[in-house]
C-alpha cells in the first residue's frame, strides 16, 4: 500500500513542474475512520530526487487521528480533512490568506502552502463484492450519517503542495490530480481485495484443517470404542472355552481341577498365620476371580503368574510355612495353570468320540488360539463351525449370532476407519495445493490422519 502510494506521489511530483510536496492520508474504516499519514515526498529543487518520510510534526502521523476529532464542529478550527471525507469532494487552497479550513491560520494567525487535496473514492459495491455490509457509518456534528446517499466510501485523501499562485479551483493541476486518484483508489482497490482473498483462503485453509481435526477426534473416539469389540469377541471365545470344557469334563466323568486347586489354596490361606491381611485379601479375590477366567493358554499362564504366583511368592517369602507345605502350595498353583490346557488335553480328546476328528482338530485349534487382534477369517472359521449340531454347546446357536453380529460391527468400524481416513488426506491435500496452508502451517496444524 505504502508502495502504491509513493508512485502516485511520484507521477504527480514530475509531471506537475509546479508541485513539490505529495502526502497520503489513509482514511480507516467507519465508525472510527481514522486518517493517518501514510507517506509523504519532497522532491529537490532539481526536480530528479523526492526524499521520503513523515518529518513534520502532525495530528496525522501514527497512530493518526479518528473522525470525532477531526469532523466540523462548533467551536473548533474547521480542517479541508473533514470536507474532503464528509462531502466526498476536493478542498483547494488557492489562497492561503483567507483559506477557511486552513488549521494554522484559524489557531497561529499564519497561512500555509498553496496545496489541493483529493478524496480517493470506491464504489461501495466494488469494496464488498456487490454485499455491502451494514456497517456503522458516523455521524456529522449535525446529527446526519455519512455517505449514506453516496455510492461510493473514502478510503484516502491526497494533498499535493504547490509553488505560491500557481494553483486554482478547478485548474488543470487539479483535474490531473482527481484522475490520478481515481487510479490510485483501483491500485488499493487491488490491494484491498488480494488481502481479502488472502484472508479467504486463509479462513477456508482454517476451516479445512478445523473439519478434518473434528472429523479425527469424532474417529478417534469411535476407534477407541471400537477396542471394545475385539474385548467382547475375546470374552465371548472365553464362554466357547468354558462350555467345551464343561461337555468335556461331563461327558467323561472327569473331576473339575481348577475347582479342586482353587478351594485347596484358599484354604492354605486361611491356615497361614503372621501374614499381611492386605495381600491375602487380594489374593483370595484373584483366586475367585481366576474360577471365571476362561483364558487361552499362553495368556493365562501369564495371567497366573502375575496375580496368583507372584502373590505367593511374596507371602512363602516370609518363612510362614513348612516346606512341605510351600511344596504343596507350588503344587496347586501349577495345577491352576495345567487347568488352561484341559480342553486341548489329548488323553482327553481321544476318549471323546462325540464329533468327528477333522472337526475336533479345527475346533480346537481355533478357540484356544492366542489371538491378539482382528481375524476376519478367523471368525469366519469359528462361526462356520459352530453351525455344526455335533458340538452340542449349552450356548452354541446364542454364541454364534453374538459373534456374527461383532464380525459385522468390526468390519463396518474398519471399512469407517479406512474411508475416513481417505477423506482427511484428500482434503489436506487439497489444501496444501494452495497457498493459505502455508500461512497456518507455522505451528497452528496438528495431525489430523490417525
Amino acid at each position: 500500500m505504502e508502495q502504491s502510494c509513493k508512485e502516485i506521489i511520484e507521477t504527480i511530483l514530475f509531471c506537475l513542474p509546479n508541485a513539490y510536496k505529495g502526502t497520503v492520508y489513509r482514511i480507516g474504516k467507519p465508525p472510527t475512520m481514522i486518517a493517518r499519514r501514510i507517506t509523504a515526498g519532497i522532491i529537490d529543487d532539481e526536480r530528479k530526487v523526492i526524499s521520503w518520510g513523515l518529518p513534520v510534526k502532525s495530528d496525522y502521523n501514527p497512530p493518526g487521528k479518528p473522525w470525532k476529532d477531526y469532523r466540523d464542529e462548533p467551536g473548533r478550527p474547521l480542517e479541508a480533512m473533514a470536507w474532503c471525507v464528509e462531502k466526498q469532494k476536493s478542498w483547494t487552497s488557492e489562497n492561503p490568506n483567507n483559506d477557511v479550513r486552513s488549521v494554522r491560520l484559524q489557531v497561529d494567525g499564519v497561512w500555509e502552502d498553496f496545496h489541493h487535496m483529493e478524496p480517493v473514492l470506491i464504489r461501495k459495491e466494488d469494496l464488498y463484492l456487490g454485499s455491502s455490509p451494514s456497517l456503522d457509518y458516523p455521524l456529522n456534528y449535525k446529527g446526519e450519517t455519512l455517505w449514506q446517499d453516496s455510492e461510493y466510501v473514502v478510503i484516502a485523501v491526497i494533498k499535493i503542495h504547490f509553488q505560491p499562485n500557481t494553483i486554482k479551483i478547478g485548474s488543470p493541476e487539479s483535474r490531473i490530480i482527481k484522475k490520478l486518484s481515481r487510479a490510485l483508489g483501483t491500485e488499493l482497490l487491488s490491494y484491498q481485495l488480494r488481502q481479502q482473498s488472502v484472508e479467504a483462503m486463509r479462513q477456508l485453509a482454517e476451516d479445512k484443517i478445523n473439519s478434518c481435526n473434528i472429523l479425527a477426534d469424532s474417529l478417534r473416539n469411535v476407534i477407541t470404542k471400537s477396542g471394545l469389540i475385539f474385548s467382547l469377541i475375546k470374552l465371548e471365545m472365553g464362554s466357547l472355552r468354558e462350555q467345551w470344557e464343561s461337555v468335556l469334563l461331563e461327558q467323561l466323568n472327569e473331576k473339575e481341577m481348577k475347582i479342586e486347586a482353587l478351594n485347596a489354596l484358599n484354604k492354605a490361606l486361611r491356615e497361614m498365620s503372621g501374614s499381611s491381611d492386605e495381600i491375602k485379601k487380594g489374593l483370595i479375590f484373584m483366586q475367585n476371580k481366576f474360577l471365571s477366567l476362561f483364558l487361552p493358554p499362553e495368556g493365562g499362564e501369564n495371567w497366573v503368574r502375575m496375580q496368583i504366583e507372584e502373590r505367593w511368592n511374596q507371602l512363602l517369602s516370609g518363612k510362614s510355612a513348612s516346606d512341605g507345605k510351600v511344596k504343596e502350595i507350588r503344587g496347586y498353583i501349577d495345577q491352576l495353570k495345567h487347568s488352561l490346557y484341559l480342553g486341548m488335553d489329548p488323553d482327553l480328546l481321544a476318549r471323546y468320540d462325540k464329533i468327528p476328528e477333522n472337526l475336533k482338530r479345527e475346533w480346537i485349534d481355533l478357540i484356544y488360539r492366542n489371538t491378539d487382534h482382528l481375524d476376519f477369517n478367523f471368525l469366519d472359521r469359528l462361526t462356520h463351525i459352530l453351525e455344526d449340531p455335533s458340538l452340542k454347546l449349552p450356548f452354541q446357536e446364542k454364541s454364534r449370532k453374538c459373534l456374527v453380529h461383532l464380525k459385522t460391527l468390526a468390519e463396518i468400524m474398519d471399512r469407517l476407519e479406512d474411508d475416513t481416513n481417505s477423506v482427511l488426506r484428500k482434503v489436506l491435500n487439497g489444501c496444501e495445493n494452495g497457498t493459505a496452508l502455508g500461512v497456518l502451517k507455522n505451528g497452528q496444524i496438528r495431525q489430523a490422519i490417525l
